[in-house]
This record gives structure tokens, C-alpha cells and sequence, in this order.
């Protein structure tokens, strides 16, 4: 019943290898890198609605599937989407900690500052 609603010809291992394995890698990879280019957010959408076409494309040429399939590129769109914002929100809180890392640091005790009353 799932298997019907992920992917094609009931071929979960071309599912796995192509769309999770291969364009979550990259969609992931992507994802990273918009974030350090300091992009928003929303062309990680833009970016993963190509990718999804070549992640449909390697399944109709490596494994028959169907190309021009819009349920199906919905499906490898929506994984590559969701790979792409778990790099891109990584990467964005690492840039964060580091550029604004002074933010984190903890307040002196009240003892050690200056303006404190005697």
C-alpha cells in the first residue's frame, strides 16, 4: 500500500540508491552550500525543484522509471527538499555560533563587573 505511494514498479532499492541515497546527498550538500553563500532560505525550494528533475531523470534512465511523472518528481522533490533544509539549517547554525558566538558567552558574576555597588 505505502509502496505504491513512494515510488514506481516496486523497486524500493532503486528508490533508496537514486532519490534518498544519491539526491539526498546531494540535495544536502546544496543545502550547505546555499547557507554559505549567506542565500535565504526559499532558494533552497528553487534549487531542489532542478534537482528534482535529474533525480527523475536517473530513475527513467537507470531503472525504466517514468520521466515525465508529476506525482512521482513531487515525491523526489519533496525528499531532496527535505535534505536540503536539514544542510541548509546545520550549516546556518554553525555560521551563526561562530559570527555571533559572543551572544552565547555568559555574563560575569556580579562581583567581577565594574558597575557593581559596593
Amino acid at each position: 500500500m505505502i509502496d505504491d505511494l513512494l515510488y514506481e514498479n516496486d523497486a524500493l532499492g532503486s528508490f533508496l540508491l537514486v532519490t534518498v541515497l544519491l539526491g539526498g546527498g546531494a540535495a544536502w550538500l546544496a543545502g550547505r552550500a546555499i547557507a554559505q553563500t549567506w542565500r535565504p532560505w526559499w532558494s533552497v525550494v528553487a534549487y531542489m525543484l532542478i534537482l528534482g528533475v535529474a533525480v527523475r531523470f536517473f530513475h527513467f534512465s537507470l531503472f525504466d522509471g517514468t520521466f515525465l511523472s508529476p506525482y512521482y518528481y513531487a515525491i523526489d522533490s519533496a525528499v531532496a527538499i527535505a535534505f536540503a533544509s536539514l544542510g541548509f539549517q546545520t550549516m546556518r547554525r554553525a555560521q551563526m555560533a561562530h559570527q555571533y558566538g559572543f551572544l552565547r558567552r555568559p555574563a560575569p558574576p556580579a562581583a567581577a563587573r565594574q558597575d557593581a555597588a559596593p
